[in-house]
């Protein structure tokens, strides 16, 4: 589940500062009474409601594919998923899967076109970046 936007979160602080009713809160924006309270908790803490980072260790594979897979893609735009994982794996020495290959693709900003692996037009890209907000 994604955090909610500071924007809200600063909405929600400034009703609560406000002095308005938390029943009121909830309501009118959304977010649950444990939700407040969470956020206030926090603020007090720390200062601040800013989301915290997402736990669980990085990706091991994630900064080799985005450093080198763009190479690979522009050296081999004929070939398949499948055969981009076995290139990865014979050159890099580490295996990836194919929904890992495809998720990395996608990331570095790059689609499948016809038979060719090309980048996505910039139409798309901003599409999904206002679609992720």
């Amino acid at each position: 589940m994604k955090a909610y936007s500071l924007d809200l979160r600063e909405r929600v602080l400034r009703a609560v500062d406000h002095g308005k009713p938390r029943s009121e809160i909830v309501k009118m924006l959304g977010v649950s009474l444990a939700t407040i309270k969470r956020y206030l908790k926090q603020r007090r803490e720390t200062g601040h409601v800013r989301p915290k980072a997402i736990p669980g260790r990085t990706s091991k594979k994630e900064a080799a594919l985005q450093a080198g897979l763009v190479a690979q893609l522009q050296a081999h735009p004929d070939v398949s998923l499948e055969t981009h994982c076995q290139l990865w794996e014979s050159e890099h020495g580490m295996h990836v899967s194919t929904s890992t290959m495809s998720r990395m693709i996608e990331r570095v900003g790059w689609t499948r076109k016809k038979s060719r692996w090309q980048p996505a037009n910039a139409t798309r890209r901003n599409e999904r970046a206002f679609a992720s907000r």
